[in-house]
């Protein structure tokens, strides 16, 4: 994988979609919304290595996507949550946490607030829509308290200004492919609500639908000072 350097100690891998693999300055490794399977990149699991956390945002299937699988593969601690950890647990994988919004969890030296989202959460299968709880974001926070926040599948809201407050995320990572999540416009608004120091796009081009694109979005945010846009290609990192 490409990499660029923002002198983090804190790998940030995308693998398409809403999919991102996080490596902590101590090795420990942590996947996002783990479809790692999908038409931008498809990434065998036996290629991810060891996985330690896999943080699932909510319950559709692009987000869901290969944790079981993965799981089962590399013994990794499954968090989401607590109707899709007990979903989890009724499939056979007992080394799933189940959390709720405002609450950290402290595993494997990392701390992992859930945060809001505004999204629907469901899992499709064999023909039925199961509920899934909320849709959710991630607060992460390594060991040298660098913080990243994975907005999940959402749309721009006020609140946005209380995660900044607590938590002053200095890298966010947004949606953009509008009309199931957040446009450009929205994610711009958001980066104004947030006040990173860094912005990663996610959730475009995957499917026609999703028609915001990494140009949109840098045009819309070009005037916010402070704000580095780090687009990066299915398969590329940031160390």
């Amino acid at each position: 994988m490409a990499t660029k350097k923002i002198g983090k100690n804190v790998g940030i891998f995308y693998l398409g979609h809403s999919a991102f693999k996080l490596i902590s300055p101590h090795g420990k490794v942590v996947l996002i919304d783990p479809w790692v399977e999908n038409p931008l990149l498809h990434t065998s699991i036996k290629d991810l290595g060891k996985v330690d956390l896999i943080l699932i945002t909510h319950g559709h299937g692009d987000h869901i996507g290969n944790a079981l699988s993965i799981a089962r593969e590399t013994q990794a601690t499954i968090v989401g949550i607590h109707e899709i950890s007990q979903y989890l647990v009724a499939k056979g994988h007992s080394k799933v946490i189940g959390m709720n919004k405002g609450g950290t969890l402290e595993a494997e030296g990392l701390k992992i607030t859930m945060t809001h989202a505004v999204h629907s959460s469901t899992i499709s299968e064999n023909g039925q829509m199961i509920p899934a709880g909320e849709a959710a974001g991630f607060i992460i926070e390594f060991e040298n308290g660098f913080r990243i926040y994975h907005a999940g599948d959402t749309a721009v809201f006020k609140d946005m200004e209380i995660i900044r407050d607590i938590y002053g995320p200095e890298l966010v990572i947004l949606p953009i492919g509008d009309h199931y999540v957040m446009s450009s416009k929205e994610a711009a608004y958001a980066c104004k609500l947030l006040r990173p120091k860094f912005v990663i796009p996610m959730h475009y081009e995957t499917f026609p639908i999703l028609t915001g694109t990494p140009q949109k979005f840098q045009h819309l945010v070009k005037d916010i000072s402070d704000l580095e846009v780090m687009v990066l290609a299915p398969g590329e990192g940031v160390e």
